[in-house]
């Protein structure tokens, strides 16, 4: 390991089940260190205004004050994003065709933050616009899935690195700005280094993450990464929660709870109350937050939710790790040039949460029946990514604490349709290719044994797992306030 890169950021040994990692420390107090981690850099290029670009770009540039480095937003021409940027402090500086490119051109780094297909469809052109010695950024990794695919690499004089944020772009923006005085207000990263021609890739990425504002930096892979976070948002981070919370909400009402009150023990107690006993206490906390006589049925379900909700996982991994899922993501947003996407929210169960949620009619307490499907659900998804070789630092906070500290509070706000119609297209295209597979396993597979009689479930396997352990030691490295969503 880099021994000028450990002395630029401190690492802090992260003892978890089985093994031990390191953990890059950030904070504001290590701003005044980018300089030293930049390098040479005297241009950052920030490819793309969608989700991540109007947080990673105010951030970089607020963080690199007093630094001799520019930050600059590169736009593909026509884009109706450049008065977005505008507003935010970023100007068109080039009116030529193709000024995307001459920002890329121009920079020492560039943050590649378009869509995945786009990235897909010109990473060529993009790579023989940069510079030689120049760092190629990625905050994920399906760009390094699709070449996989189809047999390509990068030039070998260029740096390729990524930085993921643990959270969607307006989280990282929010809480950065929510964290102006307070030290260590962030959303974690992961980073990777997957080829270093400079000698100083490391010290690069590890200096983007921190100046995006992530407190805590975890090392991982771009295929990990990749593997993860599309097989993550597919499962319990959107995907499996939609199409749950469907399930969930037709047999309340079919069970003839009246229908406010059904989206209420489903959709709300699960992204309020779940999701905060989770916030709070770790997977423990949603037990020790339930009323004893709800507990035998919490495990009850929890214990018929677990091996299906773990069948289906354990398909939708194969299919991101193999490409499949990949390469069905670059020819459906090909078809979506003709086909558009249709929205989720003007179903009934939607329409009845919009007036649930402006009345702010709230959870009365923890649904059993909610809860064990979506920790069902979660314990089956850490369970996949274990036995596929993912470390606990990614587990954790891909699967638990990216769920709790970005997605949940959002669909509390503004509901789990707007974040399924608002998300990015890999998202959304996945969300609605699986989750009505896990609809249909709940309502199936589950909701059609609550009422049967069976043996006692086996709670044991659920506290002594090992996940209990790693959550508390990822947990003290979560930022220091809660995210604030208006």
């Amino acid at each position: 390991m880099n021994n000028e890169v450990r002395t630029v950021f401190p690492a802090r040994q992260l003892n978890l089940p089985g093994t031990t990692e390191e953990v890059i420390v950030g904070g504001r107090d290590k701003f005044p260190l980018l300089g030293a981690a930049f390098g040479t850099t005297k241009v950052i290029g920030v490819i793309g205004w969608g989700s991540q670009g109007p947080a990673q770009a105010p951030n970089l540039d607020e963080s690199l004050e007093g630094a001799d480095i520019k930050v600059m937003v590169g736009l593909q021409e026509g884009s109706s994003s450049f008065e977005k940027a505008a507003e935010a402090g970023f100007t068109r500086f080039s009116g030529s065709a193709g000024e995307m490119y001459d920002v890329i051109g121009k920079s020492d780094v560039v943050v590649l933050l378009i869509k995945d297909a786009a990235q897909a469809e010109n990473f060529e052109k993009i790579e023989a616009a940069m510079k030689p010695g120049a760092t190629l950024g990625l905050s994920h990794g399906f760009l390094i899935g699709y070449m996989k695919n189809v047999g390509a690499q990068f030039r070998k004089d260029i740096n390729v690195i990524g930085v993921c944020p643990k959270g969607m772009g307006p989280s990282v923006r929010r809480l950065y700005e929510q964290g102006r005085n307070i030290n260590g207000a962030g959303i974690n990263s992961s980073y990777a280094v997957l080829q270093d021609a400079t000698g100083n890739a490391r010290n690069i990425a590890l200096g983007w993450a921190v100046a995006i504002g992530s407190p805590y930096v975890f090392e991982t892979t771009l295929e990990m990464e990749y593997r993860s976070d599309i097989f993550g948002e597919r499962g319990v981070l959107l995907g499996g929660v939609w199409g749950a919370l469907e399930a969930l909400y037709s047999y309340f009402v079919f069970e003839g709870v009246e229908r406010k009150e059904a989206f209420i023990e489903s959709a709300i107690s699960l992204t309020g109350p779940i999701s905060q006993a989770i916030s709070r206490g770790g997977l423990v906390g949603v037990v020790n937050s339930m009323l004893r006589v709800d507990r035998d049925l919490f495990f009850k379900v929890l214990d018929a939710t677990y091996l299906p909700a773990k069948a289906l996982l354990a398909e939708i991994y194969a299919e991101v790790s193999s490409g499949r899922e990949i390469a069905s993501v670059v020819d459906a947003t090909a078809r979506l040039k003709k086909y558009p996407f249709s929205k989720v929210d003007g179903t009934p169960m939607w329409r009845v949460g919009e007036t649930v949620r402006a009345s702010k009619f709230g959870a009365k307490g923890i649904n059993p029946i909610t809860a064990g499907v979506y920790v069902g659900i979660m314990m089956a998804q850490i369970d996949v990514l274990l036995e596929n070789g993912h470390g606990w630092s990614e587990i954790c906070n891909e699967t638990i604490i990216e769920a709790i500290d970005s997605l949940n509070p959002y669909m509390a706000a503004h509901g789990v349709d707007y974040m399924v119609d608002n998300c990015s297209t890999t998202a959304r295209l996945g969300t609605r290719k699986w989750g009505p597979r896990f609809a249909q396993m709940v309502s199936g597979d589950v909701l059609e044994k609550v009422g049967e009689e069976a043996t006692a479930p086996d709670k044991d396997w659920f506290w002594r797992h090992p996940v209990h352990e790693a959550l508390a030691a990822c947990m003290k490295m979560r930022p220091p306030v809660n995210i604030s969503v208006s």
